[in-house]
């Protein structure tokens, strides 16, 4: 099996919220080929961001089973950089002295540190701020530093919980088109969680789409629209369609499911 792929067999999730049982997730069965772009979108509750954290080993008490690389997913690696909505980044720290926090673990030396750091910030378009401290970036700057961090220790998946959910449309259209661009340069396998439909179908190759109540996959779709995208294309535009219809039939479905 190839180091950047994911394997999810019979995954279930369970809280426990005022002392009752929640079922979080029921049954989630996924592969992931090694260098896919992969993105699950579905309703506040269906459970795709607590998904993600058990990818990324953060998650750990669940029955069945999480393979990356043909191994289990005990907990946290290097091999699984992350980024959440928010950057993150600590304050009292330059840009630069963040982002070499990613390679805090790695066994590489300060000249190849100081290397990765400068390369990613390149990378990402933050050439000259590595000295800038987060305060000194704008939000969508931010974020780049946050993905820049996630992967300058070369992860082999990159996994995204709502990246740009918290920027304006400009600058979200902006770091889409940024994040297809780095995906494709670093040949890297990325997972990507969003309430953007759009979003999902601009940048997926596969868009997962998960039903609630518990949280399962209603149905997966393929994007075969040529890359790079424009998001006027009308093979996308129908597929958002498509992804929409599900969704409706899914929240259609609920109040029945619940009053059954």
């Amino acid at each position: 099996m190839s180091s950047g792929e994911i394997a999810i067999r019979g995954v279930s999730k369970t809280f426990r919220v005022d002392g009752r049982p929640l079922v979080a997730l029921d049954r989630v069965d996924l592969d992931v080929a090694a260098g896919e772009f992969i993105t699950i979108v579905g309703a506040s509750g269906c459970g795709k961001s607590t998904l993600l954290r058990m990818i990324a080993g953060l998650e750990r008490e669940h029955r069945g089973e999480i393979r990356h690389g043909g191994r289990p997913v005990s907990g946290p690696s290097l091999d699984r950089g992350l980024v959440f909505q928010e950057p993150r980044l600590f304050p009292w720290l330059t840009v630069a002295q963040n982002l070499a926090l990613g390679l805090e673990n790695a066994r590489v030396d300060v000249a190849q540190k100081k290397r990765l750091v400068a390369e990613h910030l390149e990378l990402v378009g933050l050439g000259g701020f590595g000295n800038a401290y987060p305060r000194q970036l704008s939000g969508g700057m931010a974020q780049r530093a946050a993905i820049a961090r996630a992967l300058v220790n070369r992860p082999e998946v990159l996994l995204l919980d709502e990246p740009f959910g918290a920027l304006d449309a400009m600058t979200r259209a902006h770091l889409q088109g940024e994040l297809q661009r780095i995906w494709d340069h670093e040949k890297i396998t990325a997972i990507l969680v969003t309430h953007d439909v759009d979003e999902a179908v601009l940048l997926g190759d596969r868009v997962v789409v998960m039903a609630p109540r518990p949280g399962r996959i209603a149905r997966i779709l393929d994007v075969s629209v040529p890359r790079p995208r424009d998001r006027r294309d009308p093979d996308l535009i129908r597929l958002r369609n498509e992804v929409l219809q599900e969704l409706d039939a899914i929240k259609d479905a609920a109040p029945a499911a619940l009053a059954s």
